[in-house]
């Protein structure tokens, strides 16, 4: 069946060049010249896409999008054509739940590329989708449906989202819920984390470079905004970029073009921007660490990510899909969980969240050598004193350049040799772990009860490790 559109615009000329475009592609028309006229064809027709002009002879394309989601039509997608550099109205029309805008002079293939999507979002909806989406973010608490049910509003727009949250508690989960729901599912979804890349490499790795624009640079590479395009870009711990990156990206945003390094001429992008950050964006700006144009551009919607401990009860639930996952990755059977150590996990207070929650019960599989972890299993009071201690210093005010001298070893964390702490603990457990199997000649058993762990632990990090045969 032929799509329908509806074009809102009082000047007739504007009027047919858009409705011969979206003719060609093969979207039939039906034209309104104001408010009134536009309000009763939407009474009378189901339409799947509506483009309105921003200023009306009886008001203007914001009453009508207003309108749009006063009837409950919030499922049709409509797109207004404001001002050229009206940046202000655009944002204004995407909060009231507008799925997209155009700026004057209307630039056709930008056009045609914005009704594309918003048909694909009609043709992509379904209640499949959106249930394998939500499994993304597992929950039955109140906050969660209501987290679930803003993803699947929001998703059906292509607005900029900004996710808000503590560290752990699922912030890209959700960005990748949204992604899945909208109309660039289908595409990709590219995740950076702004906070891991060196300032000296930024521009290259959101932009690209050509070949021969700097040193090192021996071909040309398509930057991470072109790397997403059609699909969603989520920038994570946005608040850490420096702040001569927010200037370029900000307008990247804008005129949706990059421009690599080494280039003479921009490159068009099609991307949706997804943001997120543990800190306070608002408190970031208010300190001039965060330019706030950027700011109102990213956080045209935002949604908060609930904090496990605002949601203890999922956690049984949460406890049980994790460690079933973490046993199937080392092929043995799930141990249960304990009465005792469910209420544990529901009474502890997770500042690290679902990925502490991950963690500790991680720990426990590892070190535990029973079909049941009770709750001491759990380590929590080592937990909450690991917390307490990042607060003190590395150093007691009596420690001296002796006692220092006497701690460090021959093996010592060299950044040099490792990438990260956690490479340099692994190689350790690496070679402890061969040369008890070199001593008992790879039986497991003994190597096990030389090691002083379970037989379980052993497999598990014979797994992790690489190091099965």
């Amino acid at each position: 069946m032929q799509p329908l559109a509806l074009v809102v615009d009082d000047e007739p000329d504007i009027c047919e060049l858009l409705t011969l475009t979206l003719r060609r592609m093969d979207v039939h028309c039906h034209t309104a010249a104001n408010l009134s006229e536009a309000h009763r064809l939407l009474g009378e027709n189901r339409y799947d896409f509506c483009l309105t002009d921003m200023r009306l002879p009886d008001g203007d394309g914001l009453q009508l999008v207003e309108h749009i989601q006063e009837q409950g039509d919030g499922e049709l997608p409509v797109a207004v054509i404001t001002a050229h550099g009206n940046m202000d109205t655009a944002i204004s029309a995407l909060k009231l739940g507008a799925f997209d805008f155009v700026s004057k002079p209307v630039d056709l293939e930008r056009l045609r590329g914005l009704v594309q999507l918003a048909l694909r979002l009609n043709r992509n909806s379904g209640e499949a989708q959106t249930r394998d989406a939500d499994q993304l973010l597992l929950g039955e608490a109140e906050n969660m449906r209501l987290l679930r049910r803003q993803i699947a509003k929001v998703a059906r727009s292509d607005a900029p989202i900004y996710i808000s949250g503590e560290s752990g508690s699922g912030k890209e989960l959700a960005a990748r819920s949204i992604h899945a729901q909208g109309p660039r599912a289908d595409k990709p979804f590219v995740p950076i984390n702004c906070g891991a890349i060196p300032a000296e490499l930024m521009e290259s790795e959101f932009f690209g470079h050509k070949k021969g624009s700097f040193t090192g640079a021996h071909k040309d590479k398509p930057g991470l905004l072109q790397s997403a395009e059609g699909g969603t870009l989520f920038l994570d711990e946005v608040a850490d970029l420096p702040l001569d990156m927010q200037v370029k990206l900000l307008r990247a945003i804008q005129e949706k073009r990059v421009r690599p390094i080494g280039a003479s001429q921009e490159v068009p992008i099609d991307v949706r921007i997804l943001s997120a950050t543990h800190k306070d964006l608002a408190k970031e700006v208010a300190e001039g660490r965060f330019r706030s144009d950027l700011f109102y551009r990213i956080n045209v919607i935002e949604i908060a990510v609930p904090p496990l401990r605002e949601r203890a009860g999922d956690i049984p639930l949460l406890a049980d899909i994790i460690m079933r996952r973490i046993a199937d990755n080392a092929a043995v059977g799930a141990p249960e969980l304990s009465g005792e150590a469910l209420e544990a996990l529901k009474a502890y207070p997770f500042p690290g969240n679902v990925r502490q929650l991950e963690n500790t019960l991680e720990r426990a599989f590892t070190l535990s050598d029973q079909q049941v972890i009770c709750a001491e299993d759990l380590l929590l009071d080592r937990e909450t004193t690991q917390a307490a201690s990042v607060e003190e210093p590395l150093t007691t005010p009596h420690a001296t350049d002796e006692n220092r001298r006497s701690e460090s070893y021959s093996g010592q964390f060299d950044p040099g040799h490792f990438a990260s702490l956690d490479e340099f603990l692994q190689s350790i457990e690496k070679e402890a772990i061969e040369s008890a199997l070199t001593e008992t000649r790879w039986n497991r058993t003994a190597a096990a009860h030389k090691l002083g762990i379970s037989f379980r632990s052993l497999r598990y990090r014979l797994k992790k490790l690489g190091l099965e045969d």
